[in-house]
């Protein structure tokens, strides 16, 4: 039985994670929001869960570091800086970061990079999702996980070779670069394609999150796998071994 704190207990994850804990033997050790005090939490937690915003991640990582335990971070819209400061405290104690808590999309993830190895440059690969009205951040994390998923496979940097937001008169597509698109719309809770298109023949690997739920369910087996491991940055596919 672990001691699970939340960071941004009062949104629709944590909000979900804290549901979900009473089908569990985990124990709740409380929640916290902006400007609350997450040492205090840190240090009656086993592991922390954080999805609340990029601008709380400096202190969701400093009580980490401070209490000595480990932490999942599912916060979307992360800067370079933001991955700077997982990096340096992934030194001190164990970090897991994703983008998606999601075991599907973890394993989506995995035969979008061996699909884009396998099947080279020749085919356009094209990446749409589409999320409920509130959402603020686009292209969602998911997303860029799996456009990253894509880039490894192709041996590529993702930034200086992707396409998005196109209007007008943009030209012929560019070989070889990744492209998105974002929906944003009702209650939608997460829906995510990657197209990969060639010459007559076209593949399509899709997911559905059909509730919020899913990702808890994910974020809380990552906070069970994540306690007792060493110091360092982890991710969705060590969960799953892949």
């Amino acid at each position: 039985m672990a001691r699970i704190g939340i960071i941004g207990g009062e949104g629709r994850m944590g909000q979900a994670i804290a549901a979900l804990l009473g089908e569990t033997d985990h124990e709740w050790a409380g929640g916290v929001d902006r400007g609350e005090d997450v040492a205090r939490l840190a240090d009656g937690s086993d592991v922390l869960i954080d999805f609340s915003s990029p601008g709380a991640l400096a202190a969701t990582l400093h009580a980490a570091i401070g209490a000595g335990i480990p932490a999942v971070i599912g916060t979307t819209g992360l800067s370079e800086e933001n991955h700077q400061a997982i990096d340096e405290a992934a030194r001190a104690v164990p970090i897991l970061q994703t983008g998606n808590t999601s075991l599907g999309v973890t394993l989506l993830a995995h035969l979008v990079e061996e699909a884009a190895r396998r099947l080279g440059p020749d085919w356009d690969i094209e990446i749409t999702e589409m999320h409920h009205r509130m959402k603020v951040d686009a292209p969602s994390g998911t997303a860029l996980l799996l456009g990253e998923a894509a880039a490894r496979g192709r041996g590529i940097d993702l930034a200086e070779n992707s396409e998005r937001g196109r209007d007008g008169q943009t030209g012929a597509r560019e070989r070889g670069t990744i492209g998105f698109a974002a929906l944003r719309g009702g209650t939608v809770a997460g829906e995510h394609s990657v197209i990969l298109a060639g010459e007559q023949e076209r593949i399509a690997l899709t997911h559905h999150a059909e509730d919020r739920d899913i990702f808890a369910r994910g974020a809380l087996r990552a906070a069970e796998w994540l306690i007792g491991r060493e110091p360092g940055r982890y991710t969705m596919n060590d969960v799953l071994a892949l």
